[in-house]
């Protein structure tokens, strides 16, 4: 079992029993799924069909008809159950026919099941079933009911273990029962719930084996006292197959403190920016608040050297991806011989016998993974890295430049959000967060200027890309960040 789901401390009153997935269980749910699935904002495959689901585990957290958790009554006498489902959807590799198939991303669903949908739900509305052991029942999304939301808490609250599913604790923390539970509304890859102001559950939609990062990083930190990153309170893990399997270990969710008031930091920055108010004292802040989270991090855990060999790896990657990018995006072409020399230097830097320390990072730092409280303390959020990455690859230690490029090219983009760009805003809140880097760490990030250049560039070049394929409008952005580090690689990076 992992170190997270170690920390539970406590043994839980005895659950209600597990139900067996029935074998016409999934083939009922499937017409549904086929339709509702690709429209959800978290769904990773878009744009490939899906071809087929296999059902990887299915619990019933509270069994249909049932009457705990408080009767879990419905309007007119409707009963809700809650499926909890472990889904593999396979898709084509292309949209093409014939294509070979992926062995499919596994999908985390919390399904309501009910005779009848009272009004108030019908948003949540997934289908209704028509064969199977669900038949004549009406399926739809539990996060949107209160009732199955209070399920979700309970079970985090007592450390319940209902069939594959475990809930740990921190015992420290206490969680009150009542909390009024509402869905988050914002798009994200995952889904959040709120109870009562006091707490937030992350819940992870895709889910891998592993020990996911967002809640061994904060763990971690929170063993070290770092105020910086919210402490998780309780989390839920699936263990499947065999025990100890670390193939089998998913972690599910993190309860963690609700920073109620907080201000999300690219909204932050958009509206003082809009205001024509400075953001250079919470630019600094903040770069005080990512050092303290990456020294708390050395503290925590591991480091590791980065030699000649392990460099070599690194702008090999980096170069194959500005070579694909350019590739697929022709505005990027012209750019590419400038480019491909901000990692031909740091390949002749470790060439020459220099070495660089890597540790573990947030691996997808920007202003909107920040949130600053009404008091003005900052705090960093949302450790899952890049979702799209493989975890072994956001698992790996690597150099703190690599979130520091992350947020100068989100200053940079919050620049870009006025016409016509705010290019002074920019480059005065990079170098405020750098120099309030530096007070802490005890190092600027500037004084490295071939590895920034080689990150934030790989940085530029991965949003070229992305802007190119989903917001054609944004392309500008990022192909005017490339134009400078082609072109004059030293502006705005040497302290």
């Amino acid at each position: 079992m992992s170190e997270a789901a170690s920390h539970s401390t406590a043994t839980s009153p005895a659950p209600p029993p597990a139900t067996e997935p029935t074998a016409g269980l999934l083939t009922s749910l499937e017409p549904l799924l086929r339709e509702w699935l690709p429209r959800q904002r978290w769904f990773a495959g878009k744009g490939r069909p899906v071809t087929g689901f296999s059902l990887v585990a299915a619990t019933e957290l509270l069994p249909v008809g049932s009457s705990a958790a408080g009767g879990s009554q419905g309007a007119g006498g409707s009963k809700a159950g809650l499926l909890h489902l472990l889904v593999r959807a396979h898709q084509p590799l292309v949209p093409s026919q014939g294509a070979a198939t992926h062995p499919g991303d596994c999908y985390q669903l919390l399904l309501g099941v009910r005779e009848a949908l009272p009004p108030r739900l019908a948003p949540a509305l997934i289908g209704h079933v028509t064969e199977g052991p669900l038949a004549g029942r009406t399926v739809y999304e539990g996060l949107h009911d209160p009732r199955l939301a209070d399920v979700l808490l309970e079970a985090l609250r007592t450390q319940a273990r209902v069939g594959e599913l475990r809930c740990g604790r921190d015992t420290r923390h206490d969680i009150p029962e009542g909390l009024v539970p509402r869905l988050a509304t914002a798009e994200q890859s995952n889904s959040s719930l709120v109870y009562g102001d006091t707490f937030i559950l992350k819940l992870f939609r895709r889910v891998v084996p592993g020990d996911n990062p967002d809640l061994e990083l904060p763990l971690s930190l929170s063993r070290e006292d770092c105020p910086r990153v919210p402490a998780p309170v309780a989390w839920m893990v699936a263990e499947l197959g065999r025990a100890g399997d670390p193939d089998g270990h998913h972690v599910l969710g993190v309860l963690q403190p609700f920073l109620h008031g907080a201000a999300d930091g690219w909204e932050l920055a958009l509206s003082m920016l809009t205001k024509g108010e400075d953001f250079t004292a919470e630019a600094r802040a903040l770069g005080r608040a990512t050092a303290e989270v990456h020294t708390a991090l050395t503290r925590a855990l591991p480091t590791v050297t980065l030699g000649r060999p392990q460099l070599e790896t690194l702008v090999e990657g980096m170069t194959e991806r500005l070579e694909a990018a350019a590739q697929a995006v022709p505005a990027l072409r012209p750019y590419a011989p400038g480019l491909h020399t901000a990692f031909e230097a740091l390949a002749d830097l470790a060439a020459e016998g220099r070495t660089w320390t890597a540790q573990r990072i947030h691996g997808d730092l920007h202003l909107g993974q920040c949130l600053r409280s009404p008091s003005g303390e900052w705090s960093l959020i949302d450790f899952e890295g890049e979702p799209s990455k493989p975890l072994a690859e956001r698992r790996m230690p690597q150099p703190v430049a690599r979130d520091i490029a992350g947020m100068l090219r989100s200053f940079d983009y919050a620049a870009h959000s006025l016409q016509p760009p705010a290019t002074d805003w920019a480059t005065t809140c990079r170098a405020a967060y750098c120099s309030g880097y530096a007070e802490v760490a005890g190092v600027d990030p500037r004084t490295d200027p071939v590895l920034l250049r080689a990150y934030e560039t790989d940085k530029a070049v991965y949003e070229v890309l992305y802007e190119a394929r989903h917001r054609p409008d944004w392309l500008s952005v990022p192909l005017a960040a490339v134009h400078r580090l082609a072109t004059d690689p030293c502006t705005d990076i040497t302290p």
